[in-house]
Protein backbone atom coordinates (compact mmCIF):
# COMPACT_ATOMS: atom_id res chain seq x y z
CA UNK A 1 0.00 0.00 0.00
CA UNK A 2 1.50 3.78 -1.09
CA UNK A 3 1.74 6.69 1.49
CA UNK A 4 1.70 8.73 -2.06
CA UNK A 5 -1.19 11.24 -2.50
CA UNK A 6 -1.77 13.75 -4.90
CA UNK A 7 -3.32 16.71 -3.63
CA UNK A 8 -6.21 17.42 -6.60
CA UNK A 9 -5.53 21.70 -5.86
CA UNK A 10 -2.44 21.41 -6.35
CA UNK A 11 -2.94 20.56 -10.41
CA UNK A 12 -2.93 22.91 -13.51
CA UNK A 13 -4.76 21.91 -16.35
CA UNK A 14 -3.37 22.66 -20.30
CA UNK A 15 -5.93 22.72 -22.64
CA UNK A 16 -4.70 21.00 -25.66
CA UNK A 17 -6.08 22.89 -28.71
CA UNK A 18 -2.82 23.63 -31.54
CA UNK A 19 -4.24 20.96 -34.22
CA UNK A 20 -4.44 21.37 -37.74
CA UNK A 21 -8.03 20.59 -37.56
CA UNK A 22 -7.94 19.19 -41.24
CA UNK A 23 -10.87 17.20 -41.29
CA UNK A 24 -12.89 19.76 -39.48
CA UNK A 25 -11.80 22.68 -42.09
CA UNK A 26 -11.04 25.31 -39.27
CA UNK A 27 -9.84 25.62 -36.14
CA UNK A 28 -11.84 23.55 -33.56
CA UNK A 29 -11.36 26.16 -30.62
CA UNK A 30 -13.61 28.59 -31.76
CA UNK A 31 -16.24 25.89 -33.47
CA UNK A 32 -19.62 26.77 -31.93
CA UNK A 33 -21.50 23.93 -30.14
CA UNK A 34 -24.78 25.57 -28.81
CA UNK A 35 -23.79 28.54 -29.16
CA UNK A 36 -20.63 28.98 -27.38
CA UNK A 37 -17.08 27.88 -28.96
CA UNK A 38 -16.12 24.10 -28.01
CA UNK A 39 -12.91 25.75 -26.15
CA UNK A 40 -15.48 27.85 -23.58
CA UNK A 41 -16.79 24.14 -23.36
CA UNK A 42 -13.69 22.31 -22.21
CA UNK A 43 -12.84 25.55 -19.64
CA UNK A 44 -16.55 25.02 -18.56
CA UNK A 45 -15.56 21.58 -17.74
CA UNK A 46 -12.01 21.56 -16.57
CA UNK A 47 -11.67 24.78 -14.54
CA UNK A 48 -13.40 23.54 -11.50
CA UNK A 49 -11.08 20.78 -11.10
CA UNK A 50 -7.83 22.33 -11.54
CA UNK A 51 -5.51 25.19 -9.22
CA UNK A 52 -5.00 26.64 -12.95
CA UNK A 53 -5.91 26.54 -16.57
CA UNK A 54 -3.70 27.21 -19.64
CA UNK A 55 -4.25 26.56 -23.52
CA UNK A 56 -1.78 24.83 -25.86
CA UNK A 57 -2.79 26.81 -29.29
CA UNK A 58 -1.87 29.87 -31.01
CA UNK A 59 -4.56 32.25 -28.97
CA UNK A 60 -6.93 31.55 -26.42
CA UNK A 61 -9.99 32.62 -28.28
CA UNK A 62 -11.00 35.59 -26.87
CA UNK A 63 -10.47 34.13 -22.79
CA UNK A 64 -8.07 35.43 -20.36
CA UNK A 65 -5.67 32.60 -19.91
CA UNK A 66 -1.85 31.33 -20.48
CA UNK A 67 -1.65 30.33 -23.79
CA UNK A 68 1.46 27.49 -23.68
CA UNK A 69 3.10 27.57 -27.17
CA UNK A 70 4.90 24.34 -28.55
CA UNK A 71 8.33 24.06 -27.70
CA UNK A 72 9.57 21.01 -29.92
CA UNK A 73 10.04 22.31 -33.20
CA UNK A 74 8.51 20.35 -36.17
CA UNK A 75 5.25 18.41 -36.56
CA UNK A 76 5.43 16.57 -33.06
CA UNK A 77 1.30 16.26 -32.97
CA UNK A 78 -0.11 15.91 -29.43
CA UNK A 79 3.10 14.60 -27.81
CA UNK A 80 4.31 18.62 -28.18
CA UNK A 81 1.36 19.98 -26.60
CA UNK A 82 1.65 17.31 -23.45
CA UNK A 83 5.71 17.98 -24.02
CA UNK A 84 4.22 22.36 -23.47
CA UNK A 85 1.90 20.91 -21.15
CA UNK A 86 4.88 19.24 -18.43
CA UNK A 87 6.93 22.59 -18.81
CA UNK A 88 4.09 24.73 -17.90
CA UNK A 89 3.12 22.82 -14.64
CA UNK A 90 6.96 22.54 -13.79
CA UNK A 91 7.15 26.11 -14.22
CA UNK A 92 4.82 27.06 -11.44
CA UNK A 93 5.77 24.52 -10.03
CA UNK A 94 3.69 21.18 -10.22
CA UNK A 95 4.65 17.30 -9.94
CA UNK A 96 1.56 16.93 -12.15
CA UNK A 97 -0.47 18.76 -14.60
CA UNK A 98 -3.55 17.42 -16.65
CA UNK A 99 -4.42 17.15 -20.36
CA UNK A 100 -7.77 17.82 -22.32
CA UNK A 101 -8.39 17.78 -25.74
CA UNK A 102 -9.97 20.36 -27.06
CA UNK A 103 -13.02 18.82 -28.87
CA UNK A 104 -14.33 16.49 -26.45
CA UNK A 105 -16.67 18.91 -24.83
CA UNK A 106 -18.20 16.43 -22.36
CA UNK A 107 -15.60 15.39 -20.56
CA UNK A 108 -16.39 14.47 -17.21
CA UNK A 109 -16.49 16.32 -14.45
CA UNK A 110 -14.50 13.72 -11.92
CA UNK A 111 -11.62 13.52 -14.71
CA UNK A 112 -8.51 15.20 -12.37
CA UNK A 113 -9.97 13.53 -8.81
CA UNK A 114 -9.96 10.15 -10.54
CA UNK A 115 -6.64 10.12 -12.60
CA UNK A 116 -4.84 12.05 -9.63
CA UNK A 117 -6.60 9.19 -7.11
CA UNK A 118 -4.83 6.34 -9.06
CA UNK A 119 -1.66 7.48 -9.09
CA UNK A 120 0.95 5.80 -6.74
CA UNK A 121 3.74 7.37 -7.06
CA UNK A 122 5.55 10.74 -8.35
CA UNK A 123 6.34 9.47 -11.96
CA UNK A 124 2.97 7.32 -12.29
CA UNK A 125 1.11 8.41 -15.58
CA UNK A 126 -2.51 8.31 -15.18
CA UNK A 127 -4.74 7.98 -18.27
CA UNK A 128 -8.52 7.86 -19.06
CA UNK A 129 -10.36 5.27 -20.38
CA UNK A 130 -14.10 4.08 -21.95
CA UNK A 131 -15.66 1.65 -23.24
CA UNK A 132 -12.65 -0.49 -23.32
CA UNK A 133 -10.44 2.09 -25.59
CA UNK A 134 -7.83 4.33 -23.88
CA UNK A 135 -7.75 8.05 -24.54
CA UNK A 136 -3.97 9.07 -23.77
CA UNK A 137 -4.42 12.49 -24.34
CA UNK A 138 -6.92 13.35 -21.30
CA UNK A 139 -4.10 12.30 -18.84
CA UNK A 140 -2.05 13.30 -15.63
CA UNK A 141 1.89 13.49 -16.48
CA UNK A 142 4.42 13.85 -13.93
CA UNK A 143 6.23 17.19 -14.73
CA UNK A 144 9.28 15.44 -14.42
CA UNK A 145 9.55 13.42 -17.15
CA UNK A 146 9.62 16.10 -19.67
CA UNK A 147 12.85 16.12 -20.13
CA UNK A 148 12.80 12.33 -21.24
CA UNK A 149 10.08 13.37 -23.47
CA UNK A 150 12.00 15.90 -24.97
CA UNK A 151 14.54 13.37 -25.96
CA UNK A 152 12.09 10.75 -26.96
CA UNK A 153 10.89 12.88 -29.70
CA UNK A 154 13.69 13.44 -30.91
CA UNK A 155 14.87 10.03 -31.62
CA UNK A 156 11.22 8.35 -32.60
CA UNK A 157 9.91 9.00 -36.33
CA UNK A 158 6.05 8.09 -35.61
CA UNK A 159 5.78 10.01 -32.19
CA UNK A 160 2.61 8.36 -30.85
CA UNK A 161 1.26 8.94 -27.11
CA UNK A 162 1.09 5.41 -26.99
CA UNK A 163 4.72 4.48 -27.66
CA UNK A 164 5.65 6.64 -24.94
CA UNK A 165 3.45 5.66 -22.10
CA UNK A 166 5.35 2.25 -23.13
CA UNK A 167 8.33 3.77 -21.77
CA UNK A 168 6.77 4.20 -18.11
CA UNK A 169 4.34 3.35 -15.60
CA UNK A 170 0.48 3.86 -16.79
CA UNK A 171 -2.47 3.60 -14.87
CA UNK A 172 -5.49 3.61 -16.54
CA UNK A 173 -8.88 4.52 -15.04
CA UNK A 174 -12.03 3.33 -17.07
CA UNK A 175 -15.12 5.94 -17.09
CA UNK A 176 -18.38 5.06 -17.53
CA UNK A 177 -20.84 6.36 -19.52
CA UNK A 178 -23.54 9.41 -19.16
CA UNK A 179 -27.21 8.99 -19.09
CA UNK A 180 -28.86 11.29 -21.28
CA UNK A 181 -32.90 11.07 -22.39
CA UNK A 182 -31.67 9.71 -25.27
CA UNK A 183 -29.42 6.70 -24.62
CA UNK A 184 -25.76 6.81 -23.14
CA UNK A 185 -23.07 9.14 -23.90
CA UNK A 186 -19.28 8.38 -24.05
CA UNK A 187 -17.76 11.55 -21.90
CA UNK A 188 -15.00 11.35 -24.11
CA UNK A 189 -17.14 11.92 -27.71
CA UNK A 190 -14.85 13.99 -29.80
CA UNK A 191 -15.65 16.19 -32.64
CA UNK A 192 -13.79 15.56 -35.96
CA UNK A 193 -15.78 16.61 -38.58
CA UNK A 194 -18.95 19.01 -39.31
CA UNK A 195 -21.03 15.44 -39.34
CA UNK A 196 -19.46 15.07 -35.55
CA UNK A 197 -20.94 18.78 -34.56
CA UNK A 198 -24.20 17.84 -35.74
CA UNK A 199 -24.24 14.51 -33.62
CA UNK A 200 -22.95 16.37 -30.45
CA UNK A 201 -25.61 19.50 -30.91
CA UNK A 202 -27.97 16.25 -30.51
CA UNK A 203 -26.24 15.19 -27.22
CA UNK A 204 -26.47 18.55 -25.85
CA UNK A 205 -29.82 18.90 -26.35
CA UNK A 206 -30.15 15.48 -24.88
CA UNK A 207 -28.30 16.35 -22.05
CA UNK A 208 -30.09 19.49 -20.97
CA UNK A 209 -33.55 18.20 -21.54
Amino acid sequence: MTDFVLDQSTIPGVVLAGGRSSRMGRDKAGVTLGGRSLLSHVLARLSPQTAQIAVNADAADGHDLPVVSDRIPGKAGPMAGIHAAMVYGAGLPSTHVVTVSVDCPFLPADLVSRLAGAVSHPEQIAIAASEGRSHPVFGLWPTALAGDLEEWVRIDEKRRVRDFLLRHDVTEVSFPLHPTRASVLDPFFNINTPDDLMEAERWLKALRT
